[in-house]
């Protein structure tokens, strides 16, 4: 019997459903339905329609189903629209801290939205002779009486001593109230930040258990067994009881999806992910096969919350052009699907009367000044003439064109005709000013993340890459390619989705224990939800200037057994794939290493500094498996075979030996660790002999004499 994952994601307009065979990752099916916004069960009703059409068009038995995932956008819809519940606090704490706590811990009404507002209820107790079970209870009860229906507990260095905390959610849970300790939901000092997370959190609790509840229950009714997963904003997938005791790792879950598709599905280790929808485009970062991520933020206020760095832009493959006299001043933010236009593009019927264009305002209230096509003897726009009439015109659009449509180009004539211009003026005109902000923002995330563009690639998703990304790339001069399945690409990364968990704790000047013991937890975490056991990966973080130490943990639901066979790239094709990604420049390349699934090449080339007057030596490193995915991009390190027995002990004088030291200090080397399939990166610890301790915790589990590679990037 197959083993079949099917990937729910919810979007702004339609809710797509994917089936993919576990086994070789060969799309099965999909099925479609229009979100439900306005549902009284929300967007988790189409959820189960998208679903439950799935399973009827493709013919599959509830028994093949491994798992099922879904994106929501129900957290971030509970808290645009205000439907949350009110929450009362109980802060505690002792001493001169429990002075300040009790002002860090009244959290007052908070704006979620423009004009949505979180009512919060608050009490102190001071805890200095110890936590009193009667007085907790009235204050509970004092607040019920003011219109509290969920409750937080929070306490002055909480995290190291949750012991009073999770007391009073327990009180509050034999009342018949859900309740959040807000060590639960965060481990970070920062008492405020801390007790308004968990605030958040628990608002939006009974609204999140009722719809995953309803949810459960429909997908049970289909005879479906498997385990149920919920995106995260993360990238990562969570089980239905960790969604129910931290509902606010939901948000932003949609976008987190394409990005895990651009991971597990397209297989990107250093790029640019661009989804691409209709009205916007949202932009993230991949580097060194992970995600950038950042603190979330709601209504403006920052929270202990990790979510992917995603920007969006009010630009995507429908956007409209504005207009000054016949001369493209903009492109966007309104659309051809929110102006209710047809795309000139594909209406094989536009092309039988005469064309002309009119200025308009797509809807009550906007710029009048919008382009719009009126065909035949229609008196309004009726077609939209935006970024995807524009990319076709170029022959941009190679797998969504208009090749089918023999009608388009002589109305794409007509439409330039009437600005005086011709049809490649026009559309280049409006994909330059489609893709500035795209650029703009593109440009941002490589200074920010201080990324070597040589090394990025732009990979497209989303029904409209084609109309964006091939142009936007052009104008950076980066390489670019595009996912397939691109207009179901976000339900495939939901079906795909790794479990994931994160820890973030507080900890000054870290010891190796204290590494291992947070390595542990978040292990321990992924592994209760249900990810086998070889598969779990472990990155653990040092960030000296916050005092913290992250930990994150990724793991299949399933090990994937994939059997590559005479499919898979020869060992030129591999070396061929590698050179490819060093470019030409590139001499000397060649294979420096090895693993049972993994190949490092390792080449020489000579740079340019100082205006030309100072050359350099580099040597790229290329790390390739062996389906032939490039998994590690290197710009300069060095390459050292070893054993997993011999690798941690020979680690330590390597990393002494590539420190840079300067005024600042030691500036440690990026360092990787490969072994069979896995790439172990060290990078973001504090110490050599932190870097030593992971990697003896990572590569216990393997034979002492399985093959290892050490690389170690020149900092």
């Amino acid at each position: 019997m197959r083993r079949i994952k099917i990937g729910i994601d919810v979007g702004g307009t339609f809710t797509h459903a994917v089936a993919v065979d576990a086994a070789d990752l060969q799309l099965v099916g999909t099925a479609m339905v229009p979100t439900t916004h306005t549902a009284a069960e929300g967007v988790a009703l189409g959820v189960v329609q998208s679903m439950r059409r799935l399973l009827e068009e493709t013919g599959l038995h509830p028994g093949e189903v491994s798992l099922i995932a879904h994106s929501t956008t129900q957290a971030t819809n509970a808290l645009l629209e205000g439907d949350v519940a009110p929450v009362g606090v109980v802060g505690m704490g002792k001493g001169v801290e429990g002075w300040r706590a009790r002002g860090q811990t009244r959290i007052q009404h908070l704006e979620l939205a423009p004009g949505k507002f979180l009512s919060t209820f608050h009490r102190f107790l001071d805890t200095r002779d110890g936590l009193k079970d009667d007085l907790a209870r009235r204050a509970l009860e004092a607040m019920v009486r003011e219109g509290a229906e969920v409750f937080v507990a929070s306490e002055a260095f909480g995290v190291d001593h949750p012991e009073n905390e999770e007391r009073v959610a327990e009180l509050a849970r034999e009342m018949g109230f859900q309740a959040t300790a807000a060590a639960g939901i965060s481990r970070l000092y920062g008492l405020r930040v801390r007790t308004r997370t968990a605030v958040i959190n628990a608002s939006m609790m009974p609204r999140m258990l009722e719809t995953a509840a309803m949810t459960e229950r429909a997908v049970r009714e289909t005879g479906v067994r498997a385990p149920l997963m919920i995106m995260r904003s993360d990238g990562g997938i969570m089980d239905v009881a960790e969604m129910r005791r931290r509902p606010i790792l939901t948000m932003l879950s949609g976008p987190a999806a394409g990005v895990a598709a651009a991971l597990m599905y397209a297989r990107v280790s250093d790029g640019v992910f661009l989804e691409v929808g209709g009205t916007s485009t949202d932009i993230s970062v991949i580097r060194n096969g992970r995600p950038t991520v950042r603190s979330a933020e709601v209504g403006g206020h920052r929270l202990h919350v990790r979510t992917l760095d995603v920007r969006t832009v009010g630009i995507g493959g429908g956007s409209l052009p504005r207009l000054r006299g016949n001369r493209v001043t903009d492109v966007g933010p309104r659309s051809a699907h929110i102006a209710g236009l047809r795309y000139l593009a594909y209406d094989q019927g536009a092309g039988g009367g005469p064309v002309a264009v009119q200025t308009f305002p797509p809807r009550p209230g906007d710029p009048d000044d919008y382009l719009g096509v009126c065909v035949g003897d229609a008196g309004a726009p009726g077609h939209a003439f935006g970024a995807t009439e524009a990319a076709n015109v170029l022959g941009l659009m190679r797998r969504y064109g208009a090749a089918n449509n023999p009608a388009f180009p002589a109305a794409a004539a007509a439409v330039a005709a009437a600005l005086e211009q011709t049809p490649e003026t026009l559309a280049r005109t409006i994909l330059t000013r489609a893709t500035d902000r795209v650029i703009g923002t593109v440009k941002s995330l490589v200074q920010e993340y201080r990324l070597d563009p040589s090394l990025l690639t732009l990979v497209g998703g989303g029904g409209g890459a084609e109309a964006i990304v091939p142009f936007a790339a052009e104008r950076l001069g980066m390489s670019h390619t595009a996912t397939a399945h691109a207009e179901v690409i976000s339900a495939i990364g939901v079906a795909l989705g790794m479990i994931q968990d994160t820890i973030e704790k507080s900890i000054v000047n870290p010891t190796d224990a204290d590494l291992l013991a947070v390595r542990r937890e978040v292990l321990e975490s992924v592994l209760r939800m249900g990810a086998a056991p070889d598969s779990v990966e472990v990155h653990v973080e040092v960030d000296t200037r916050r005092k913290r130490v992250l930990a994150t943990a990724r793991g299949s639901p399933e090990m994937r057994a994939r059997t590559l066979g005479a499919a898979g790239p020869s060992a030129e094709e591999i070396l061929s794939l590698a050179a490819r990604s060093c470019g030409p420049e590139t001499a000397e390349l060649s294979r420096a290493a090895e693993t049972a699934f993994l190949s490092v090449f390792r080449g020489r080339r000579r740079t340019a500094r100082l205006l030309g007057l100072v050359r350099s030596v580099e040597h790229p490193v290329r790390v390739v498996d062996r389906e032939g995915v490039v998994r590690l991009k290197l710009r300069d390190a060095d390459v050292h075979p070893a054993t997993v027995r011999t690798v941690t002990a020979e680690l330590g004088p390597m990393v002494e030996d590539r420190t840079a030291y300067g005024d600042a200090g030691g500036l440690l080397p990026d360092v990787f660790v490969l072994v069979s399939g896995r790439i172990i990166d060290l990078s973001g610890l504090a110490s050599r002999e932190q870097i030593v301790a992971l990697a003896r915790a990572e590569t216990e589990t393997f034979p002492a004499e399985e093959p290892a590679v050490a690389i170690l990037s020149r900092p």
